[in-house]
């Protein structure tokens, strides 16, 4: 057996539904469960977790059902620990920033979920502070790992569209109220002071989708709404939703494409996957969502004629044709994981630190004053 290189890791929110699924149980339970990551040398690297939660119940039940041991709701005393150096957050938005900043001042590496801060001005404090401290940081950019897109990418990089023109791209499904049906999502997620709201949860999604495999975003024009103004919370009480559950964007990117995204809790799906993005181009387009891709080619693109007073025959979607795997795509989340960790003990190439977290973290505060002004806002460069 290979010689294991311990690495050890606070979890700091792993009683949530992302911080749990994604992150304890389909990245690193299962990192374990294949025998570690393997690391130049041949040795293999083993993740030590140390699970840290604000609900002691929760979180002894969580490490019990999983054979953990080693869990605490005293995240100081765990960031004090010299075994430890590497921090993860997955908390709700509001706290993230605060305990980000302990982990930096205790010397520990950073990896976090998005949104890195509440702000713009915090999220640049964090990235300055752990440049400074000569820490390793990255933020979570799960979907540049989905199948679909990472097709969407080879697309890009093999040159089928040719010169590209537009990203049209719909997200979203319907949250229930949470009055005759549980609501999928957590209450937070539409109360504005504590970090919800779609805007600050998907704009840096959109931000790192579109900078990574089309272009730079450099302005963006948004539309905001709250379609759904009550709510039910987890205990059945009635509120105020006081976050936007609806955006409806405009970005300008570089090469002068254009990418229109809507974002909606409120909306109900008539699409093949939750989300999905349309690419057009002079020589193709795409249209890719979670897992699967599609395309047609300009030589192959039929020639359809507009007659509203006939019924339309054609089978668009017969028309386009499916893009093979033609890899082996793991979970999206475990694979940053490992990249991650690799870049934390190997010194492997790691692209998505704290910087480009706060660059998302700009695109949805600038997109929030876009609305609320009623205006296009150009966006500055924001760099190191």
């Amino acid at each position: 057996m290979s010689e294991r290189v311990p690495v050890g890791i606070v979890m700091n929110g792993v009683t949530g539904r992302m911080g749990y699924r994604q992150h304890l149980i389909r990245s690193l339970l299962a990192i374990r469960e294949q025998g570690g990551v393997p690391l130049r040398g041949g040795t293999r690297l083993w993740p030590e977790l140390v699970l840290v939660g604000r609900n002691e119940e929760k979180l002894r039940e969580v490490a019990g059902r999983h054979g953990l041991t080693d869990w605490t709701t005293d995240l100081d005393a765990a960031l004090a620990r010299p075994d430890v150096s590497v921090y993860f957050d997955a908390q709700v938005t509001s706290e993230r920033e605060k305990a980000i900043r302990l982990a930096i001042d205790a010397g520990k590496h950073v990896y976090t979920e998005k949104p890195l801060a509440t702000t713009l001005s915090g999220a640049v404090d964090l990235a300055r502070a752990a440049d400074a401290a000569g820490l390793r940081h990255g933020v979570v950019q799960d979907k540049l790992f989905l199948p679909g897109l990472r097709k969407l990418d080879r697309l890009v990089r093999s040159g089928f569209f040719g010169r590209i023109l537009s990203v049209r791209g719909e997200f979203g499904y319907w949250v229930f109220e949470g009055d005759w049906q549980p609501a999928q999502r957590p209450s937070w997620n539409y109360r504005a002071a504590d970090g919800g709201g779609i805007v600050v949860d998907m704009f840096p999604h959109w931000h790192y989708v579109l900078e990574q495999i089309f272009a730079p975003v450099r302005a963006v024009t948004a539309h905001v709404a709250t379609h759904v103004p009550t709510r039910w919370d987890e205990d059945g009480a009635e509120y105020a939703a006081t976050a936007d559950d609806a955006a409806y964007a405009i970005f300008e990117l570089d090469g002068g494409i254009v990418a229109q995204i809507n974002s909606s809790w409120a909306v109900r799906v008539n699409r093949d996957e939750l989300v999905e993005f349309q690419v057009d181009g002079t020589l193709g387009s795409a249209v890719a969502g979670l897992r699967g891709c599609r395309i047609q080619h300009r030589a192959a693109t039929p020639k359809p004629v507009w007659n509203p007073d006939l019924p339309t025959t054609e089978d668009f979607r017969a028309q386009w044709q499916e893009v093979p795997d033609n890899a082996e795509f793991d979970n999206g989340f475990k694979a940053q994981w490992e990249m991650f960790l690799r870049h934390v003990v190997d010194d492997a190439p790691y692209t998505w630190d704290l910087w480009a977290g706060a660059r998302g973290v700009q695109l949805a505060e600038l997109g929030l004053v876009s609305a609320h002004e009623g205006r296009r806002i150009e966006i500055p460069e924001l760099t190191s």
